[in-house]
């Protein structure tokens, strides 16, 4: 699984934080920071933090190996 955050979107919540500790931190106060691949054993709370985004910035699908285009 791979995600991607619209940065523009985000408004550090922090949300997905809390249940994704493994894939997402925030650095400071308000800058968001994560992994795009998502390894195989955060994918089920990845998926939560997706739902949990209040401003639904958060995209995930396709496989972590997969090429864009």
């Amino acid at each position: 699984m791979r995600i991607v955050v619209d940065l523009n979107r985000c408004q550090a919540y922090a949300q997905c934080v809390f249940l994704a500790p493994g894939v997402f931190a925030l650095h400071g106060e308000e800058s968001l920071m994560y992994t795009p691949a998502v390894p195989p054993d955060q994918e089920e709370r990845v998926g939560r933090a997706v739902a949990a985004c209040p401003v639904q910035a958060i995209t995930a699908g396709g496989a972590a190996g997969a090429d864009a285009g």
